[in-house]
């Protein structure tokens, strides 16, 4: 789960990965949030997450108080050429919301105050977002003179249509909670008070379940974003099959058999 807004949430050392997002407006083509990662104690993660946190950590933008990493400096003050500056970013997308959404867990952002302009692309890069009653996004460029980045057009059109993220992205309106819930830009919308345990309770009920299972969901639902019906076909009956064969799937038969809730390892 990642914990995004413009408030200051302690993440949760029972969730698989949670992280704290400030949000701040974009400035000089900085990313618009800093990032911190708190992992299970214990939690048995594959390769590709465990390298989240330097992956992610590279691309995060200028940070007063930054921590220990590879990565291109954008804090030298040094002038870059136009082709240095588009490589910068280039690397600093794929590696922030490029790495976010191609996670094979499920990521939730949690919205508090408001998300604007790249905030809100690491809020759209997430599989699911939650928003206070309060919140509000706008993206945010229109009002700066910027043309947009870290995925928000992509993310935006896909998860809104393309006319109303042309809307979106011309105007730089604000759009409160109920209304993203409204066009799809949020899934759910708590009171203020109890948005961070309303989603702290959803991420550990995802966590205890299927992993393996959700993670072939995951590529199956990504997948259906870019592909043809047959291809989608093709790779779910492939999926399915690689399921059947898991530990997960064999434990829920026998809990079903037991009538019990099925124990899947952490």
């Amino acid at each position: 789960a990642i914990l995004a807004g413009a408030e200051n949430l302690t993440a949760d050392e029972t969730l698989a990965l949670a992280a704290k997002v400030w949000n701040r407006a974009p400035h000089k083509g900085a990313t618009a949030a800093r990032i911190r990662y708190v992992y299970r104690p214990g939690s048995r993660e594959n390769t590709r997450l465990q390298r989240l946190r330097a992956e992610l950590g590279r691309g995060a933008g200028p940070d007063p108080d930054p921590e220990p990493g590879p990565g291109p400096s954008s804090g030298s003050g040094a002038k870059r050429s136009p082709g240095e500056a588009v490589l910068e970013l280039q690397h600093r997308q794929r590696t922030l919301t490029g790495v976010l959404a191609a996670l094979p867990v499920p990521t939730i952002a949690a919205l508090p105050g408001p998300a604007a302009g790249a905030g809100l692309a690491l809020a759209l890069a997430c599989d699911l977002r939650f928003a206070a009653a309060s919140a509000f996004v706008t993206t945010g460029y229109a009002r700066i003179g910027l043309s947009g980045d870290y995925g928000i057009n992509w993310l935006l059109t896909r998860l809104v249509g393309t006319a109303k993220a042309r809307e979106l992205m011309f105007t730089a309106d604000r759009v409160d909670a109920e209304t993203c819930a409204r066009i799809g830009l949020v899934n759910r919308v708590f009171p203020d008070e109890s948005l961070r345990s309303e989603t702290a309770a959803f991420a550990a009920r995802l966590a205890a379940g299927p992993r393996e299972a959700i993670a072939l969901m995951k590529r199956n639902l990504d997948r259906a974003l870019t592909s043809d019906f047959l291809a989608a076909l093709d790779q779910e009956a492939e999926l399915l099959v690689r399921a059947a064969g898991t530990e997960e799937h064999r434990e829920a038969v026998r809990a079903f058999l037991e009538k019990r809730p099925p124990r899947f390892r952490a």
